[in-house]
């Protein structure tokens, strides 16, 4: 088990790598979603679907753009998992049940991948090709178009257009993730990562016993997997499986992946936005937040020698052996950072403290650095918030960027961060309060609390990892669960589009002396108090009946 030498080099090797593909990878999004020029492939694409990709769209145009091509890819995915039993490489597998269908399609689709199956019993290659892999591309494209339409509507004026939502997918996909995924991938099968098309086979292990392996095109699902925050893995025990990360290596890159798009966001907002000192403030925000969960994370994981206060067993228990505690509360805190839900370890087996740690990074809404985009803009949407408490203590007109936050955007601000507390909230209210969803729950107060609680969570966040000690396949939490992540992903993208379209609306207000600077030091901690108060309010409550009672008891 590394000791806490080995792991802070770990994570200084990490950060170090990041730093490094910070500017180089922020400037190519900037690039990506500025340039005027059309490659050959898209034009193809836009030929083939009859767009015209010099149209510009008003915000509700771009929102209905996004929420259309959403529906259709759910119910083309619902198809594909209802009919798999009669299609090629389904490898014995039979279609999934409705419910099972329904809220396996609302996940991919929404970029939760939140998985109440384990993958190699349940779904053959052409069904996570075709249908898992190809929507873990597309709704990561959908999360980074959002992102990219509010950063418009900063450096826009006198306008009603936000850009074209189908060249934004495309670009998207074709110049960003695609890339990224076919090298991740090559890296990933030559780390051992398997990728094939083998059905079950069954061997005979060195203690003469009988054993079952499956195979698959894992390392091309697994790429995408992470570089899109997306999470849903080959195989039930996701990145905790040999299959899908066989090295301590594979493992840091995994954790690379997953931060790589989120963190270089901030950088193609300054560049885009002419300012990247702000780009800088953002980031810093994200990085302070995440350093402070995986600390706490590592913290609680790490403390009295590896032994759990008042419990029986060691914190090893649920961990990946070949990782060790340090890797594996690094992995679990950027997924719950990240809005990814991968996982290398079980997050119910971490310590009450440790594992209320990762539930607190998804309450904070996904944005330490968050998911693909929607990190990018859950931040933004704090850092006007945090402008506007500002411009109310001080008694002056609130701006961000040049842009006047008035009543209107402040509604919607509003409603942006009512959204993921009254979804997590009443989700796990209904849970409880129902005897056939509480029967589920495999522990007691307050562990069966917290296992409730971080399953609506995870849903409302587009996390889609999940605290296990939880009967997921039943018809309430796959309904409940599958319309929080309907709710939790559709509701605030059309509250930023339209917070976007009314930016955009504007004319830009030249910076004066009584302009809060948003580039400082002092913005950036006010940002983190903002966030952090925000979901304490809101959370704490519940928070102090669950893993804070289970871990002070």
């Amino acid at each position: 088990m590394p000791d806490a030498g080995a792991g802070l080099l770990g994570i200084g090797a990490l950060l170090l790598l990041l730093a490094l593909a910070h500017v180089p990878l922020g400037n190519h999004l900037a690039r990506v979603y500025t340039s005027e020029r059309h490659l050959g492939a898209e034009r193809l694409v836009y030929r083939i679907a009859r767009v015209d990709p010099r149209a510009d769209q008003r915000w509700t145009a771009y929102a209905l753009s996004l929420l259309a091509f959403s529906a259709v890819s759910a119910l083309l995915l619902y198809a594909l998992l209802r009919l798999q039993g009669v299609l090629p490489l389904a490898q014995g597998h039979d279609g999934m049940h409705p419910s099972g269908a329904f809220n396996t399609a609302v996940a991919f689709v929404s970029n939760t991948d939140w998985q109440w199956y384990a993958g190699e019993n349940t779904l053959g290659p052409l069904v996570q090709m075709a249908g898992l892999a190809v929507q873990n591309v597309l709704s990561a494209a959908v999360g980074l178009s959002v992102a990219v339409a509010l950063i418009r509507g900063f450096t826009r004026s006198r306008t009603d257009r936000l850009g074209n939502f189908w060249v934004d997918l495309v670009r998207g996909t074709v110049r960003v993730l695609l890339p990224l995924a076919v090298l991740a991938a090559v890296v990933l099968a030559a780390c051992g990562v398997v990728q094939n098309f083998h059905a079950a086979r069954e061997i005979t292990t060195l203690g003469g016993g009988a054993q079952t392996l499956t195979g698959g095109p894992v390392a091309s699902q697994e790429a995408v997997k992470l570089l899109g925050s997306n999470g849903g893995g080959y195989y039930g025990a996701n990145s905790a499986h040999p299959y899908e990360n066989p090295t301590p290596f594979s493992n840091f890159f995994q954790i690379f992946l997953l931060l790589l798009i989120p963190s270089a966001l901030p950088r193609a907002f300054g560049k885009m936005t002419g300012s990247p000192r702000h780009g800088l403030a953002v980031l810093a925000a994200m990085g302070v937040l995440w350093a402070a969960g995986l600390a706490a994370v590592t913290a609680a994981e790490a403390a009295h020698g590896g032994q759990v206060p008042q419990a029986v067993g060691a914190a090893t228990e649920g961990k990946e052996w070949r990782f060790g505690v340090w890797d594996s509360a690094l992995f679990a805190a950027s997924t719950t950072g990240t809005s990814t839900g991968a996982t290398d370890a079980r997050h119910d087996s971490f310590t009450p403290l440790g594992g209320g740690a990762l539930l607190a990074a998804m309450l904070l809404g996904e944005v330490a650095p968050g998911g693909v985009g929607s990190g990018l803009y859950g931040m933004l949407v704090l850092a006007m918030l945090a402008v506007f408490l500002a411009g109310l203590m001080v008694g002056r007109t609130p701006e961000y960027l040049g842009k006047k936050l008035r009543p209107k955007e402040i509604t919607l601000l509003a409603l942006y961060v009512l959204v993921m507390p009254v979804t997590v909230l009443a989700g796990t209210g209904l849970a409880l309060g129902f005897p056939e969803p509480r029967a589920t729950l495999l522990a007691g107060p307050p562990h069966g609390l917290s296992e409730a609680l971080y399953a609506f969570a995870s849903a409302a966040n587009n996390n889609g990892s999940a605290f296990a000690g939880l009967g997921a396949d039943t018809v309430f939490w796959q309904t409940g669960l599958g319309l929080a992540m309907l709710i939790g992903r559709y509701l605030p993208m059309v509250v930023v589009l339209g917070l976007a379209g009314s930016l955009a609306g504007q004319q830009h207000t030249p910076t004066g002396t009584g302009t809060l600077p948003a580039h400082t030091p002092l913005f950036t901690g006010l940002l983190v108090t903002v966030t952090v108060v925000v979901a304490g309010l809101t959370f704490f409550p519940v928070l102090a009946l669950g893993p804070l009672a289970e871990g002070l008891r």
